[in-house]
């Protein structure tokens, strides 16, 4: 069973679909006994940092997660949910993150040519350091697979957790882990073949 984590932020009901597709049993939920009992939990997210740091925090399950994260569960961050993961983000402000991940968001702006849109948003590829070519989440992926980003602030400080990165006028973090959690800044659930692959590799983790 995966668990979804409702708290709120995110487009669940798509991720949860594409989880039934694969015939993977799913449930959506801002329970903390449902995160207990999942095999594997999900951290969605869109929108703002600070908002959805606020209201995870509201939610009582930041601990639990962090117990489950503890107990060596495979727990993966989608999109905001990976940011959230972090130690930090710098969005509007300051605020401290679940520090599952070390690392912190910064903004793209600035840092990628001024030519290039912020939100970095559509279709890109997937290049795999060389811990990304080993991880389980990425054992059915191709070097090279397009997937599909919306974001405007991305993982620094975070060589040692990096698994895949896209370029962007920079190299922009695509994808990191740490132990049973892991991230993706991109969205598997939106990212048609390429993504139910990784969702299934993460169903095996």
């Amino acid at each position: 069973m995966i668990t979804i984590i409702d708290y709120g932020v995110g487009n669940l009901f798509s991720l949860s679909s594409s989880l039934r597709f694969l015939g993977l049993e799913n449930r959506i939920s801002g329970k903390k006994e449902d995160l207990v009992q999942a095999d594997r939990i999900i951290l969605p997210g869109v929108g703002a940092f600070g908002d959805a740091v606020s209201k995870l925090r509201q939610s009582g399950l930041v601990d639990t997660i962090k117990d489950e994260a503890a107990k060596g569960k495979p727990i993966m961050g989608i999109c905001l949910g990976m940011q959230l993961l972090f130690d930090k983000s710098y969005e509007y402000g300051e605020f401290e993150g679940l520090g599952l991940i070390p690392g912190a968001m910064k903004p793209l702006k600035g840092e990628i040519p001024a030519s290039l849109k912020v939100p970095h948003m559509g279709w890109n590829s997937l290049r795999f350091t060389e811990k990304g070519k080993k991880h389980p989440l990425f054992k059915y992926s191709l070097e090279g697979d397009y997937v599909y980003f919306v974001h405007s602030y991305y993982g620094k400080d975070c060589d040692e957790s990096l698994l895949a990165v896209s370029e962007y006028g920079i190299s922009v973090t695509a994808a990191a882990a740490n132990g049973n959690v892991m991230g993706t800044q991109f969205h598997p659930e939106k990212s048609g073949a390429a993504g139910l692959r990784i969702l299934k590799a993460f169903s095996e983790i």
